[in-house]
C-alpha cells in the first residue's frame, strides 16, 4: 500500500439524486484535466431509477459506493516485511529479524499468511528445557542443521529430515555408549575413531563431528554402507550442543491460531481499540483472500492520512457520508442554504443561489477553458432538468435555463422529449418497497432543536401519486418512531400541473404549516398548488413556521 497514488473522493449526499451523482462525476472529470492529482467520483448511497436511466442513456457506469470516510489501514504507509517460510530454522529467522530490525516475522506460503514468529517465541525456545527428542519431534531438515552449524555433509544425502531419535553428546567411553545410543539417534562427538565407529554400529542416523576434525576413509565408507550421515562443523562440541536446537523449523514454535489480523478496509479507530488490549508491537495486514500485505505497528498509526473529500450538492452534516468528521474536506460546491458542516481548516467553498449544482460545475468548465464532452454535457443537462423540473421550478434561474439549453445542444438531446423519458423512468415505482420510495430522495435537517425530515417524489401521473399516498402514510407513522424524529414531511409532486400533495407526520407537523401558511391537514395531508421545490418553497416555509411557533412558546 505504501506509495499507492492517493485519491480524492468527490461525493454527494447519502440519498443521492441525479444532480448529486452527475455533478460529482462531471466535477471529477474536470479536476482530473486541470490538476495533477487523482480525483474519483463516489456515491454515498444507492442511485434512484431516474439517475439509473441517465447513466445508462449516456453509457456511464455508476460511481463506486462510499459509505464511510473514516481513516482506514489502506490510508497508511505500512511496512512490507519479507515473509519467512515455515521450514526456516530458528537461527535463520533470528538473523532475518536482526537484519530487518523487527521483532515479528510473518510466515507465508505462496503469498498467503500462515502464522507469526516473534523474538519472544525464539527466546522461549532457548530458555525452555526441551528433551533430547525435540529436534526429531520438530521434524528438522538436515539442511537446517547444516546451515545452523555452518557444516558440511561429507557422507549421505543433504535432503531429508531428522524425524525420530534423540540428540546425544558422545562424551563417555565407547563401552558405555552402547547403553544409551539407539537406532536413529543424532550423535555429537569429536575426533574419536572408536566413538565414531560405535555410533555407526549402533545404527545412528547421523553423527556430527565437531572442531573441523577430519574423518577417516574407513569411517566414511562404513557410514555410507550403514546409511549413517556424517556432518563436519568448525564449531567445538559445546557450541554445537548449544546451537543445534536453533536448527528446528520455525513451524514448531510459530503462532497460527487466534492471530490478531487486520485488513486494508479496517478503520483506524477499531485498530486503536484492539491495540490497546493486545500488547503486540506488530500486527499482520492481509487481504480479504488471506494474501499477506505487510505489518502494522503503533508507530504507523501516527502517520495515518485522513481521506480527502470534496462535497457537492450539500453542506449538511446529517446528509453527508458517514465519518466525515474524521476526513479532510477540501472543497464544497453547493446551491443549498448554509448547513451544519464544520471544517478544521479553510476550504474552497462555492455556494450560489442557482437551481442546480450542475449549473455551477458547468460554469467551472467555462472558467477553466475546458471543453465539455457530449457525455459530460448529457450528465450535467440531466441534473439541471431534474432539479428544475425542466425549468418549471421556482428555484430555476435564467442561468440554469441557459446552461441547460447549451448543454442539451452539446449532448445532442431535445430537452422536452428527453425530460419525458427521464421523468417516466424515475416515476416507475410500482415494483419498489415503501422504504426504497421514501428514502429515494430524503433529507434531514435540524431547525430550532427539532429534527425534521423532508422527502420528495416527482411524477407525471396523479393516479400514481394518489396510490403512493396510501402506501407511504402508514410507513411514515412507523418510521418517525424508529428514527426518533419530530416531524416528517413527504412531497408528492406533480410535475405537469406544478403542485404538491404534502404528507405530514409528527405532533408539530400541522402546527408548523398553520403558523407559516394558515392551512390545516385533512387525513395527514394538504395540497399545495404551485409548490414543487423542497429547497426554495417548502423548506423556507417549514423553517419560518418553526421559528414562529418557537417564538410564541
Amino acid at each position: 500500500m505504501a506509495g499507492e497514488e492517493r485519491k480524492i473522493f468527490i461525493t454527494g449526499h447519502k440519498n443521492p439524486d441525479t444532480d448529486s451523482i452527475c455533478s460529482a462525476m462531471a466535477y471529477a472529470a474536470l479536476k482530473n484535466q486541470i490538476s495533477d492529482k487523482k480525483y474519483e467520483a463516489r456515491r454515498a448511497g444507492e442511485i434512484n431509477e431516474e439517475t439509473r436511466f441517465v447513466l445508462e442513456y449516456f453509457g456511464v457506469e455508476k460511481p463506486e459506493l462510499l459509505q464511510d470516510v473514516r481513516t482506514q489501514i489502506k490510508d497508511i504507509d505500512i511496512r512490507h516485511t519479507e515473509g519467512a517460510q515455515r521450514d526456516y530454522s530458528l537461527m535463520k529467522a533470528w538473523k532475518m529479524m536482526k537484519n530487518l530490525k523487527v521483532v515479528t516475522l510473518p510466515i507465508t506460503k505462496d503469498g498467503r499468511l500462515e502464522g507469526l514468529i516473534t523474538i519472544g517465541d525464539i527466546t522461549r525456545s532457548y530458555m525452555e528445557e526441551y528433551d533430547c527428542r525435540v529436534l526429531s519431534n520438530a521434524c528438522t531438515s538436515y539442511k537446517n542443521i547444516l546451515e545452523t552449524l555452518e557444516g558440511e555433509m561429507i557422507v549421505g544425502d543433504i535432503e531429508g529430515y531428522f524425524d525420530h531419535g534423540k540428540v546425544q553428546v558422545a562424551a563417555a567411553n565407547p563401552d558405555f555408549m552402547e547403553d544409551f545410543i539407539e537406532k536413529g539417534d543424532l550423535i555429537i562427538l569429536g575426533n574419536r575413531y572408536e566413538s565414531q565407529l560405535c555410533c555407526i554400529e549402533m545404527e545412528a542416523a547421523c553423527i556430527v563431528v565437531s572442531s573441523g576434525s577430519p574423518v577417516s576413509r574407513t569411517i566414511r565408507s562404513l557410514a555410507a554402507s550403514r546409511g549413517c550421515r556424517i556432518i563436519t562443523t568448525p564449531f567445538d562440541t559445546f557450541t554445537v550442543a548449544r546451537l543445534i536446537n536453533q536448527s528446528m523449523p520455525i513451524s514448531y514454535v510459530m503462532s497460527t491460531d487466534n492471530l490478531n489480523l487486520f485488513h486494508p478496509d479496517d478503520y483506524i479507530q477499531d485498530v486503536h481499540d484492539i491495540m490497546a488490549v493486545v500488547r503486540h508491537r506488530y500486527f499482520p495486514v492481509v487481504s480479504d483472500e488471506g494474501d499477506y500485505i505487510g505489518m502494522l505497528s503503533r508507530r504507523n498509526l501516527l502517520g495515518a492520512r485522513k481521506k480527502q473529500v470534496i462535497l457537492v450538492d450539500h453542506n449538511e452534516k446529517t446528509q453527508a457520508v458517514n465519518g466525515l468528521e474524521d476526513a479532510e474536506i477540501l472543497e464544497i460546491i453547493d446551491h443549498h442554504r448554509l448547513g451544519t458542516i464544520e471544517t478544521m481548516t479553510p476550504v474552497f467553498f462555492r455556494n450560489q443561489p442557482l437551481g442546480c449544482t450542475a449549473t455551477i460545475i458547468y460554469q467551472m468548465y467555462q472558467e477553466n477553458g475546458v471543453e465539455v464532452s457530449p457525455q459530460i454535457a448529457g450528465l450535467l443537462c440531466s441534473a439541471i432538468i431534474s432539479d428544475t423540473l425542466l425549468f418549471r421550478s421556482p428555484t430555476c434561474t435564467a442561468v440554469d435555463k441557459m446552461a441547460g439549453e447549451q448543454l442539451a445542444k452539446i449532448a445532442g438531446i431535445n430537452p422536452e422529449e428527453y425530460a419525458r423519458e427521464m421523468f417516466s423512468a424515475g416515476s416507475n415505482l410500482s415494483s419498489k418497497t415503501e422504504h426504497e420510495i421514501f428514502y429515494q430522495d430524503f433529507k434531514e435537517f435540524t431547525v430550532e432543536g427539532l429534527n425534521v425530515g423532508v422527502g420528495q417524489i416527482s411524477s407525471m401521473s396523479q393516479d400514481e401519486l394518489e396510490e403512493l399516498k396510501e402506501r407511504l402514510l402508514p410507513y411514515m407513522k412507523q418510521e418517525i418512531l424508529k428514527k426518533s424524529m419530530d416531524i416528517m414531511y413527504f412531497m408528492l409532486t406533480n410535475i405537469w400541473d406544478e403542485s404538491t400533495l404534502l404528507l405530514c407526520i409528527g405532533d408539530e407537523a400541522e402546527n408548523v404549516l398553520f403558523e407559516a401558511l394558515n392551512v390545516r391537514l385533512t387525513e395527514d395531508t394538504v395540497r399545495l398548488p404551485g409548490v414543487v421545490s423542497r429547497k426554495k418553497q417548502l423548506l423556507p416555509t417549514i423553517i419560518a413556521g418553526i421559528q414562529i411557533m418557537k417564538g410564541k412558546g
